[in-house]
């Protein structure tokens, strides 16, 4: 759910776009005292006064790793299939799909699950309709599964959902002890309609209720403070909850899933068995991103020690959603006792380098890859944090196979991807086989009927030598593909390569989109055990760009990420539906062409080398009304071509415009400017390109 906070007192009942979704805040009654001149930040709905001051902790021993379950928004909303058979069918999944067994514990309802009034005796009641048999007997049923429930509400007079379900707000107490009666396990506290009460005060109270109603029922509660790092809960949260949300919600695409990555990324100092940074649930399964997406969702996740709460249907779930979501060695990355989240070690041009310290001594190395090509990710044992060794052993968790290197840590990485590793130096690195990298020099960019060249190069990067040395490139059937150098190397020692050209042709006529190739180098070990090192490709069948200057708003892009919904074309970014947006307007000017975007975003453009100039007028939108900051580029490849400085919504258009002659591929990227704010859109007036 998208929540946005009360931002003032007197802005109840005001639409307010942020971008990410037009929230109702406020409510009637505090509209009415504002007109009146009576309320102030601090009232609440219920005239409670919060504490003024924090008590002691929560009891210890709660979340000492990362929580693992499941969450219904994500896939249900507040949909009717959200119901009591929904959440024993999700239980009864954990135990027959393996999910219990890989650590997942938690069945949670998120909003939605009470009716819109509490009882005569100021109770919350349970919807009739969704659960006729009550909460207390839907906790029975999970905890039967050695399972446990988690329930939902907010630290307001309502929750989120437009229907205004009943908050805690001035009911602290009575809640949390109607909550452990019930025998919840876990609670979501969210932020909506809170009255504009300072936060700390709010989920202290709730802190405090939960701990004397754990003492009074013998019943614990996890607590997940929810206000969207809009106070910085990760600086005095430790002492109140278990987990905090360090960003607004989670959409099911990639550009969503990557700005909330990079706002929780340098948060790792604050994590720690028992208090972890929350960057939200998982959308792997439902369908917005492919599975290599979700491999990478999944792998940040776990190397940033983030809470592994499951957000779509398991009984619709595909197989390879399975696969994802059940991978153990992935899961022990985000249990691991010692609790620390990974930290940064680079990420220059999109080619991240993440690294978490292990109980064990070892390090789990991410090698991720922003980028919407390949891109060769690398570092070395040293820089992630091990100690001087003639070799290491390296385990690939995705691919579950073990290798020695003498140190480099390197993968050609496809788009989006995320090639996840344990490297130790644990002496018995000698009985596995070398490392490899296998990567290709040349974007697969290929128009029908014409042949391109491209390199691939496997490099031995293990101790030991790499025999018998044999390199394939596989493409869709009726294409052609011809080495045009030697595939094949008796030995390849330590550092050393094997480079083969290959021209590759899509027959005439071959629509234009992405097609799939597997690029495959196989070899053995010096004791003879045969390895392998599989580089999945995307070659994109392209069409030439067109002679003179184009509007890149009519132009087909090869790849398009968004912050928040699709990119429009020739008009502003709206909400989650394509063609949603308003005309396209910085500083008060409307342009008719161009592209609407809302950051973090990027837009690719195949060129082949035949273009010179791209140019645009470019600002926030006017329609972004909150105090966010957005930043401009044009990438020629992998050159920064030009940027603009910080730019806010106060400011008129300004014009970019690039060199990019010779760039086979033109990047247009908009970034939130450095300010963690994700409501800001961005456009791309006039946007131009000249071949």
């Amino acid at each position: 759910m998208r929540h946005l906070p009360d931002r003032t007192t007197c802005m109840a009942r005001t639409r307010v776009r942020t971008g990410m979704r037009t929230r109702v805040v406020g409510s009637l009654t505090a509209a009415l005292l504002c007109a009146a001149g009576l309320a102030t930040p601090a009232a609440t709905a219920s005239g409670a006064t919060p504490p003024a001051a924090p008590s002691a902790k929560l009891p210890d021993g709660l979340a000492l790793t990362p929580p693992m379950g499941f969450n219904n928004w994500n896939s249900t909303h507040c949909r009717a299939e959200f119901d009591e058979a929904m959440v024993k069918g999700i239980a009864d999944i954990f135990v027959e799909k393996g999910l219990k067994d890989a650590g997942y514990q938690y069945v949670n309802l998120d909003d939605c699950w009470a009716l819109p009034q509490r009882d005569a005796n100021g109770k919350l009641v349970p919807d009739p309709v969704r659960f006729p048999n009550g909460i207390k007997a839907v906790t029975d049923y999970v905890h039967s599964k050695g399972l446990k429930l988690g329930i939902y509400t907010s630290a307001g007079t309502k929750t989120c959902n437009s229907a205004g379900f009943p908050g805690a707000l001035g009911h602290e107490r009575s809640d949390a002890r109607q909550f452990a009666d019930w025998g919840v396990d876990y609670l979501k506290y969210d932020n909506c309609n809170n009255q504009g009460v300072d936060a700390k005060q709010r989920y202290i109270a709730m802190r405090d209720a939960l701990k004397a109603a754990s003492e009074s029922t013998g019943r614990p509660i996890v607590y997940s403070i929810c206000e969207w790092g809009e106070n910085k809960p990760w600086e005095w949260a430790a002492d109140v909850g278990h987990l905090w949300r360090t960003t607004g919600d989670i959409s099911d695409n990639w550009g969503s899933m990557l700005s909330i990555m990079k706002r929780n990324l340098p948060l790792a100092k604050y994590a720690g068995p028992g208090h972890w940074n929350d960057p939200d649930m998982l959308e792997v399964g439902n369908g917005g991103m492919t599975d290599t997406e979700y491999r990478t969702h999944f792998s940040m996740w776990s190397i940033m020690a983030a809470p592994l709460l499951i957000g779509s249907d398991l009984r619709k779930a595909t197989p390879e959603t399975f696969e994802i979501l059940g991978n153990k060695e992935v899961i022990a990355v985000d249990q691991d006792p010692l609790g620390k989240q990974g930290e940064v070690v680079s990420s220059q041009g999109g080619r991240w380098v993440v690294t978490k310290e292990m109980k064990d001594g070892s390090r789990t190395v991410a090698l991720f890859n922003e980028t919407g090509s390949p891109q060769t990710v690398a570092t070395t044992a040293k820089a992630v944090g091990l100690p001087d060794a003639d070799a290491y052993a390296l385990r690939d968790l995705w691919q579950h196979k073990s290798y020695n290197t003498a140190g480099r840590i390197a993968a050609t990485v496809p788009a989006h991807g995320t090639v996840l590793l344990r490297v130790s130096a644990d002496g018995k690195w000698a009985h596995h086989p070398p490392a490899t990298e296998l990567g290709l020099k040349g974007g697969l960019y290929v128009e029908a009927g014409k042949s391109a060249d491209v390199t691939s190069e496997v490099t031995n990067l293990g101790r030991t030598a790499a025999q018998r040395v044999s390199v394939t490139l596989g493409a869709p059937s009726g294409w052609t593909v011809k080495a045009t150098s030697p595939s094949t190397a008796r030995s390849l020692r330590t550092g050393t390569s094997l480079a083969t050209s290959w021209t590759v042709t899509a027959p005439s006529g071959t629509k234009p989109g992405s097609y799939d190739l597997r690029l495959k180098a196989t070899y053995r070990s010096p004791k003879g055990v045969r390895a392998e090192t599989v580089l999945p490709l995307t070659a994109q069948v392209v069409v030439a760009p067109p002679a003179g200057t184009s509007l890149l708003g009519d132009l087909p892009w090869l790849s398009a990420t968004n912050g928040w919904g699709p990119v429009e074309r020739n008009t502003s970014n709206g909400e989650s539906g394509l063609g949603d947006g308003r005309p396209i307007t910085i500083g008060g000017k409307v342009y008719a062409k161009g592209l609407g975007v809302h950051a973090e975003s990027t837009v690719e453009y195949y060129t082949g080398a035949a273009c010179e100039k791209a140019t645009a007028q470019v600002g926030v939108d006017d329609e972004t009304i909150v105090k966010g900051t957005v930043a401009f580029e044009i990438w020629a490849d992998g050159r920064k071509a030009a940027s603009t400085g910080v730019l806010t919504n106060a400011m008129p258009a300004q014009e970019l415009s690039a060199d990019v002659s010779g760039a086979q591929v033109v990047r247009l990227v908009v970034t939130d400017g450095g300010d963690g704010i994700d409501s800001d859109h961005g456009d791309w007036a006039e946007a131009t390109l000249s071949c």
